[in-house]
C-alpha cells in the first residue's frame, strides 16, 4: 500500500477522536501525514490508533484483501478494497471530522498530486493520495475520489516493478486518462 496506507490511518484516527474534537497535535500529525505525506507522523498516528482499530475499520469499510503489517507501508490491500473505501470514505469518518478530512485529501501539495492529479476533468474536485517506493518504482499507487455535485468517482490504481519513479508517474496518469475519458 505504501502511503496510501495514510488514508486508513486518517480514518482510523478520526474514529477514535469521534466523540471529541481533534487535539492541536492531533491536526499537527494528520496534516504533514496526508498533505506532503510525512513518514514520522505516519508512524506516529499508527502508535496512536493501534492495529485493533486499523483492523476495525478494514472489516466495517468490507477490505477483504487488506493485510495489517506493523511497517505500516508494507500492508497489502488490493484496488478493489482500495476503490470502495475511498468510494465510501465519508461513511467511515465521522461526521464532526469530515471536512478535514476533505480538506486534507484536497489540499496534497503540488509536488505530489501527478498520476491521477495531473488529468482531473474541469469542474471535478479532487481528493487524493499517492504511495511510492522511495522514488525507486517499485511501487507508485494511486487512491482517488472525484466529485462533482453529487457525481462521484473513485480510482485506486496500484502498480508496481516500475524501471523508476517517473514512469511509474507516467504510468498512472496515462490508466487515470484513460479511466477519466469523457467525464469532462
Amino acid at each position: 500500500m505504501a502511503s496510501t496506507f495514510k488514508v486508513t490511518l486518517l480514518a482510523s484516527l478520526l474514529r477514535k477522536r469521534s466523540d471529541h474534537p481533534l487535539s492541536r497535535r492531533d491536526r499537527q500529525l494528520l496534516a504533514p501525514m496526508i498533505r506532503r505525506s510525512d513518514n514520522v507522523a505516519a508512524t506516529t498516528v499508527r502508535d496512536m490508533v493501534g492495529p485493533r482499530r486499523i483492523h476495525r475499520l478494514a472489516r466495517v469499510a468490507g477490505m477483504r484483501d487488506f493485510q495489517y503489517n506493523p511497517v505500516w507501508g508494507l500492508s497489502r490491500s488490493s484496488p478493489r478494497d482500495e476503490v470502495r473505501f475511498m468510494y465510501h470514505l465519508q461513511r467511515y469518518i465521522p461526521g464532526r471530522h469530515r471536512a478535514l478530512a476533505r480538506y486534507l485529501l484536497s489540499h496534497v501539495i503540488r509536488s505530489q498530486r501527478w498520476g491521477i492529479g495531473r488529468v482531473v476533468p474541469r469542474g471535478w474536485k479532487l481528493f487524493l493520495k499517492g504511495g511510492w517506493g522511495s522514488g525507486t518504482g517499485l511501487v507508485d499507487h494511486q487512491v482517488a475520489l472525484l466529485k462533482r455535485g453529487r457525481k462521484r468517482v473513485a480510482l485506486a490504481i496500484f502498480t508496481q516493478f516500475n524501471p523508476d519513479h517517473a514512469y511509474g508517474k507516467q504510468t498512472l496518469r496515462g490508466i487515470a486518462s484513460r479511466l477519466l475519458l469523457g467525464l469532462g
